[in-house]
């Protein structure tokens, strides 16, 4: 899943303050260009998603023929250069005013994209994408649990729904449990806890800064796992149960390269689109769109390797749905409250 999502939300401020001192006619016409502004956004989010749901899907071809440490490494090969020249030309900052905070972000951040991606060569993306999801609730869980925010009824209601869905997506089977099984929802809680720290203490950081970081990062890590599991000797069994964690370095295919340069260009552009889309629109509007992922990655799923959830898989991606979309609202109705 890509990183910039969240960070954009901290570029946006509220228009109310503004709007109190503005003449009746200019506020309608304020109002307008912001609905004309929201549906862009919310468009550009969808296409993003749409595009996102996509290329995940490739992830597992890219598998046949690398590990995950691999992958990672030469995807961030790609996608640096091409941020850095975007910066370069913008004159956008490349060094982070909090190098110590967004390089601990960006570990945590690597660590559960790690998860998430060993999950696509191991699950059905919709099962994947609904365990990466589940990051809003753990926001909640964790929101109380680090900063003593107060959460009323709505929330916690909201996170009760979606964990069910979350068992409902994953039937884990008791006898059969294992790591994997619950590998996308570790995803999802390191997801949330990388937001946390982008919302509470790298507000002012440069969203390409933050943005290159991570991908330097996830390099680094790439490198550091592809000499690791190629230097040990990794137990036959391990690798048989997940080859994309345990494989080490492997010469790279045509088909290894040209799969994992469309994962980084088409990171990059949809990575643009959610940039400019919590530009120009209110993030708390826009927000709930994100989900239309699980929708996105579940219809290329079935029309690309004809897998389907069965209906209690369904009935969980729409509570894991609900639940997010009703965070996002009351996030929004809360902070409309506190700006009037």
């Amino acid at each position: 899943m890509n990183t910039a999502v969240r960070v954009c939300r901290s570029l946006r401020t509220g228009t109310h303050d503004i709007a109190a001192h503005m003449p009746a006619g200019a506020v309608m016409i304020a109002g307008g260009l912001q609905s004309s502004a929201t549906i862009k956004g919310a468009l550009m989010v969808l296409s993003a998603m749409l595009l996102i749901g996509l290329i995940d899907n490739f992830v597992r071809i890219v598998a046949e023929h690398s590990g995950v440490w691999q992958f990672h490494l030469f995807r961030s090969m790609m996608a640096c250069p091409l941020i850095v020249l975007y910066c370069l030309s913008t004159g956008k900052r490349i060094r982070p005013k909090r190098p110590i905070v967004v390089m601990l972000r960006s570990l945590i951040l690597t660590a559960g994209l790690v998860c998430y991606f060993v999950s696509l060569s191991l699950l059905p993306i919709a099962t994947a994408g609904a365990g990466l999801f589940t990051s809003p609730l753990f926001l909640v869980l964790f929101s109380v649990a680090f900063f003593g925010s107060s959460v009323g009824v709505w929330r916690i209601a909201a996170v009760i729904v979606g964990f069910s869905g979350v068992l409902m997506v994953l039937q884990p089977d008791p006898s059969a449990l294992g790591p994997t099984t619950f590998l996308p929802v570790l995803a999802g809680a390191l997801y949330a806890v990388a937001q946390l720290i982008t919302r509470h203490f790298l507000a002012d950081e440069n969203t390409s800064t933050v943005l290159l970081w991570f991908f330097l990062m996830f390099g680094i890590i790439g490198l550091v796992g592809t000499m690791a599991m190629t230097a040990i000797n990794v137990p036959a069994a391990w690798l048989e149960a997940a080859p994309f964690f345990f494989s080490g370095w492997r010469a790279p295919t045509a088909e290894f390269l040209f799969w994992t340069t469309i994962q980084a260009l088409g990171s990059l552009v949809a990575v643009s689109g959610l940039i400019r889309g919590y530009q120009i629109a209110d993030p708390t509007y826009i927000g709930v769109f994100e989900y239309s992922f699980l929708l996105s990655a579940g219809l290329w799923s079935w029309m690309l390797w004809n897998e389907i959830p069965n209906a209690v898989g369904m009935v969980g991606i729409a509570a894991i749905i609900a639940a997010g979309a009703l965070i996002s609202v009351r996030t929004s109705m809360l902070a409309l409250g506190r700006n009037r």
